[in-house]
């Protein structure tokens, strides 16, 4: 069966990838100023606006057949204004000159009736990038659909090759994506950029007697050549699954567990959630006031590199136009620095971090233990690959999810175990990390090893 899904273009223009984006990004600028110019003349007192394009291709297969080939092709428009400190916001994906006259008028008439906030604005014009330095972001992939399919069945047919008990398969899949966009504030900041990030991924199924399991893999880059190869990415699926088949429980009871380097940056993503402004103006963050503070274990060492090159999480500036820079953000486990946007930190008294939309490839250093270093450090423990639930209560940081992985005695992994719960409070968690692995996995915008914390509450279901 082949699906094909083609929003706002033909597949013959969509597969004449020369031409990339049917504006440039001149162009893109040219329609920020003309939304500016526009709220301006309606009386808004300040405006931002954005102009994006995005191309993509996507292509699965299962069990050697192709399941879906997928073309999108998409572009928009989103404004806010401002009416001293009431603010009104609108978007829109048609770009005609109608259609962007109609959406300021829309942001408009919603400011004239919301309430007044005096946090609300554009972002301070001090604190605005005047450079804007190439990252290295924009790397097209030029791969025909069939070739595409090819990678997706080398991938499935490498992870089925794995084994023999590796039964079925959920498919694989091959990705690519390109967009452009400018953003542009009544401050005179307009700038933008283009970008790129392509994908394999994997995922199957195996049986043993009466037990089924199923496990994944992917890889992820800003250029094609970065990727892991296509049968990389099989072999470890299959292997990931069959090593899960046979799965028993465990006794309940307080052990080391080690955090797999997929699953760690997961509790980078608490951290980042903890000093969030939204939640530290809300006040529902366990990490209250806690700048300066030691709020992780003093091995720990955490940087914000914001201008790698080809970092999927590399930026320039962030969503209003501030600078990012690279820092410390933990130092010997002390709380150096916060996520702010400049609402949130107008909120707190604070200036903008430059983090409005996110963080910026977060990077714990790691120490020189592998995997099998740090179970052979845990020695009797728990070493987790899977997370079900999401048990996390970021007022209090209490933990606690379902979870699959494998039992350790004596630093060597004894056999697989599913149907447990880890339980923990974060700010104990973050505090009681005693390694962290140089196994580290650049898979998104937060880059860890596996972290072993020294104990946790293990529950078996039985």
């Amino acid at each position: 069966m082949i699906t094909v899904f083609c929003e706002e273009t033909s597949v013959k223009d969509l597969t004449e990838r020369g031409s990339r984006f049917s504006y440039t990004l001149d162009d893109l600028k040219g329609l920020s100023d003309e939304v500016l110019k526009l709220a301006r003349n309606a009386g808004a007192s300040s405006a931002e606006a954005e102009v994006s394009l995005g191309i993509g291709q996507n292509v699965s297969v299962r069990m050697g057949e192709t399941e879906t080939i997928e073309y999108n092709r998409d572009k928009g428009m989103s404004v806010t204004v401002y009416f001293g400190q009431q603010k009104g916001h609108a978007s829109t994906s048609d770009l005609s000159a109608q259609a962007l006259k109609d959406t300021v008028a829309a942001a408009c008439n919603i400011a004239r009736y919301t309430a007044q906030d005096e946090f609300c604005g554009l972002a301070d014009p001090a604190l605005l990038a005047q450079d804007i330095p190439d990252l290295d972001l924009y790397h097209p992939w030029d791969i025909s659909v069939d070739d595409a399919l090819a990678l997706a069945v080398e991938c499935e047919q490498a992870a089925r090759d794995t084994d023999t008990r590796i039964t079925n398969s959920e498919g694989a899949s091959v990705s690519t994506y390109e967009g452009l966009f400018s953003y542009a504030n009544s401050n005179d900041f307009n700038a933008g950029y283009p970008s790129s990030r392509h994908g394999i991924s994997c995922s199957v199924i195996a049986e043993a007697g009466e037990s089924m399991q199923r496990d994944y893999w992917y890889t992820s880059a800003r250029h094609a050549g970065d990727l892991a190869s296509a049968r990389e990415v099989g072999l470890r699926a299959g292997e990931r699954t069959v090593r899960r088949l046979n799965a028993g429980k465990v006794k309940t009871g307080q052990v080391p567990v080690l955090f797999e380097a997929p699953l760690a940056s997961g509790l980078l993503s608490h951290l980042v959630s903890a000093i969030s402004g939204g939640s530290l103006y809300r006040k529902s963050s366990f990490l209250l006031d806690s700048l300066g503070k030691q709020v992780m274990s003093s091995l720990v060492n955490i940087e914000e590199l914001a201008h790698t090159p080809r970092g999927l999480a590399s930026s320039p500036f962030d969503n209003e136009g501030v600078a990012t820079r690279s820092r410390t953000l933990v130092r010997n486990g002390v709380l150096e620095g916060y996520m702010l946007g400049s609402y949130s930190a107008r909120k707190l008294g604070m200036q903008s971090t430059g983090n409005a939309g996110g963080n910026h490839n977060l990077v714990i250093l790691h120490g020189d233990l592998d995997l099998a270093g740090l179970l052979r450090q845990m020695g009797t423990g728990l070493f987790v690959t899977e997370l079900l639930g999401h048990g996390i209560n970021m007022v209090t940081g209490d933990y606690s999810r379902g979870a699959a992985g494998f039992w350790v005695e004596n630093g060597v992994i004894a056999y697989p175990v599913e149907e447990i719960t880890i339980a923990g409070n974060l700010a104990d968690m973050f505090m009681n990390i005693v390694a962290v692995g140089n196994d580290v996995l650049v898979q998104g915008s937060k880059q860890t090893g596996s972290i072993l914390i020294e104990r946790m509450t293990v529950a078996s279901g039985e």
